[in-house]
C-alpha cells in the first residue's frame, strides 16, 4: 500500500511519566561517562584533598593530641567557614578540570550527527534536554563538590556532637548552595562550548580559557583604570564573594560585595543560556 494511502495518527498509547523520560539521557551518558579512564581518574584524584581535611577535622576534634603546642595552634585546628572556605575553592578547581573533561561529549556529538531532530521529535522539548544534559553535569560533579561537603560535616557533626550542625547551619546551607551555583555556572559554560565547538578537545580548553580570559580581563580593567569594580565580572572572584557570605567570612573591604557578583553571576548564566538556546534548534536556515 502506498504511504499517502495510510491513514496516520498521533500515538495515543500510554506514555512513561516525566521524569522517567528525562533521565533516559543521563543514564546512559553517566553509564558511558564512568567507562572512561580519564573520568575516573579525575574522581580519585579529587578524593585526596577530602581525606586531608577529613584528617584535619580529626585532629581539630582531639585537643588532647595537640596539648602541648601554643594557643595560637587552637585557632588553626578550628572547623569553621574559612576551612570550608578552603575546601571549596580546592574542589572547586577539580570541578572545572572534570567539567571541560566531561562537559564537551554532551552536546557536540549531538549536533555533529544531527541528532537534534531525532531527540525533539520524541515528547522532549528543548528545556527538557538542556535540563537532562545539565543532569548529566550535575550528577558527575556532585561526586567532587556536594557530596564531599556533606560527608565532611556529618563527620564533624559526629565528633563535635549533633548540636554542631544545628550552630552552625549556615555553613551546611553555604557549603551545599554554594556549589550548587558553581555546578550550574560550569554546566552552562561547558554546554554552550560543546555547542559551538564540534571538536572535544578544543571545547574543553575553551572551557578552561573562558574562566581565564574572562577573570583576565576583569583584572587587566582594574590595572588600567586603578578601579576594583571590575572584579565582580571575575567568575572565579565572584563565586568565591558569595561563598564568602554564605559562610560567614569576611571579604576586604574594597572589593565588591557578595550581593554584586551575584548580580553578575546571574547575568552571566542568563546570557550563557541565551547563547545556547540559539544553537540548540532542531532545524536550521542556511542561506
Amino acid at each position: 500500500m502506498a504511504v499517502y494511502k495510510r491513514g496516520y495518527q498521533r500515538y495515543a498509547g500510554d506514555r512513561t511519566g516525566y521524569l522517567q523520560r528525562l533521565l533516559v539521557l543521563p543514564r546512559f551518558a553517566w553509564r558511558r561517562l564512568l567507562d572512561q579512564k580519564l573520568v575516573t581518574s579525575l574522581l580519585m584524584l579529587s578524593l585526596f584533598w577530602p581525606l586531608l581535611c577529613i584528617l584535619f577535622i580529626y585532629l581539630a576534634n582531639h585537643s588532647e593530641l595537640w596539648a602541648g603546642f601554643a594557643g595560637g595552634f587552637k585557632r588553626i585546628l578550628s572547623v569553621n567557614g574559612k576551612f570550608f572556605a578552603v575546601f571549596m575553592n580546592v574542589q572547586s578547581v577539580f570541578a572545572l578540570i572534570l567539567s571541560a573533561v566531561v562537559g564537551p561529549g554532551l552536546v557536540a556529538p549531538d549536533l555533529a550527527n544531527n541528532a537534534l531532530p531525532l531527540y525533539f521529535s520524541r515528547p522532549l522539548s528543548l528545556r527538557d534536554y538542556i535540563a537532562a544534559r545539565m543532569l548529566v553535569l550535575a550528577g558527575m560533579l556532585s561526586l567532587v563538590t556536594i557530596i564531599p561537603g556533606l560527608l565532611l560535616m556529618a563527620i564533624q557533626g559526629g565528633m563535635a556532637g549533633w548540636g554542631w550542625l544545628w550552630d552552625n547551619g549556615r555553613l551546611f546551607w553555604g557549603v551545599v548552595i554554594g556549589f550548587a551555583i558553581w555546578i550550574v555556572i560550569l554546566s552552562l559554560v561547558a554546554m554552550t562550548c560543546s555547542a559551538y565547538v564540534k571538536w572535544r578537545a578544543v571545547a574543553g580548553g575553551l572551557v578552561l580559557a573562558f574562566f581565564f580570559v574572562v577573570g583576565g580581563a576583569a583584572e587587566m580593567v582594574n590595572a588600567v583604570f586603578r578601579v576594583d569594580w571590575a572584579s565582580m565580572f571575575n567568575p572565579g572572584f565572584a563565586i568565591e564573594a558569595v561563598w564568602m557570605e554564605f559562610l560567614g567570612v569576611e571579604l576586604p573591604p574594597e572589593k565588591p560585595g557578595a550581593y554584586e557578583c551575584a548580580l553578575s553571576l546571574g547575568a552571566m548564566c542568563t546570557g550563557l543560556l541565551w547563547i545556547l538556546t540559539r544553537k540548540l534548534r532542531p532545524v536550521e536556515v542556511v542561506k
